[in-house]
């Protein structure tokens, strides 16, 4: 990473979103369904995994806020400060006397990380969805990308889609403006390749406008993690529907198999 002088201003925004997929044979197992959603990602539980990424990026967590709404969904809003370079960009610019301590405070309570969530069992076919979108805002020396792994693990996931952007600009040592304090080619050089091998890709990048996207689709489905009574679904209904959840799959992640 290039060393920067005084603060850096570089903003990363890192937007998470992801899609789960369920299948509901009627109104009983629809009811189910948002209930399991409540339950398993409740405010305080998406709360708890919001502070774990605020752990993994060396970032301190400030402030949360969280809500559950009625009928259904939440909201958790999380003010987090560089811990990793907090001493580090303190030292350089009390050393450089570019800015007051007060002015370093104030930038280094700008990142943030905020999740909302978004169940939907009204599809007539049956389909379930759940959405939950992760947006983490960071400037300073952390970086959203390091969260990506412990993202794909904490949730359950069949379409993700990716979208990273680099904006302002800080100066090097020599007083020169950059745009981007590391190299990057492409998202998917910071997830692991134990995540990567199961799901297809697609990346859509803009190098020169420092904006990268990658849409992640499951490659391989359980059938029996989609049905909440698998055993007792007819071979020809549960055929039916995982082509349901491949299409519905395949026309968010633009990914064609």
């Amino acid at each position: 990473m290039t060393e920067i002088l005084g603060f850096n201003n570089l903003t990363k925004a890192l937007s998470f979103n992801l899609y789960d997929f369920a299948v509901a044979l009627n109104d009983e197992e629809r009811a189910s369904y948002i209930r399991y959603i409540d339950e398993r990602y409740s405010a305080k539980q998406i709360e708890s995994q919001l502070i774990r990424i605020a752990e993994i990026i060396d970032a301190e967590v400030l402030n949360v806020s969280s809500k559950d709404f009625d009928p259904y969904g939440a909201s958790v809003v999380l003010l987090m400060s560089d811990l990793k370079g907090d001493q580090a960009t303190k030292e350089a610019n009390k050393a450089s006397n570019l800015m007051a301590q007060s002015t370093i405070s104030i930038h280094l309570d700008k990142s943030h990380i905020c999740a909302h969530t978004y169940p939907d069992s009204l599809d007539p076919s049956g389909i379930c969805s759940f959405r939950v979108d992760i947006d983490i805002a960071t400037c300073g020396s952390i970086s959203p990308l390091y969260a990506l792994d412990f993202m794909f693990k904490a949730f359950e996931t069949d379409v993700v889609c990716v979208d990273y952007v680099v904006r302002g600009f800080a100066r090097t040592k020599n007083n020169e403006k950059i745009f981007m304090d590391h190299e990057m080619s492409s998202i998917t050089k910071y997830v692991s390749p134990l995540i990567l091998r199961d799901y297809d890709t697609i990346d859509q990048n803009s190098p020169e406008h420092h904006t990268f996207q990658t849409m992640f689709c499951r490659r391989e489905l359980d059938e029996s993690s989609y049905f909440r009574n698998p055993r007792t679904v007819p071979p020809d209904i549960a055929s039916e529907k995982m082509a349901l959840i491949r299409k519905e799959m395949e026309s968010i992640a633009k990914i064609n198999r």
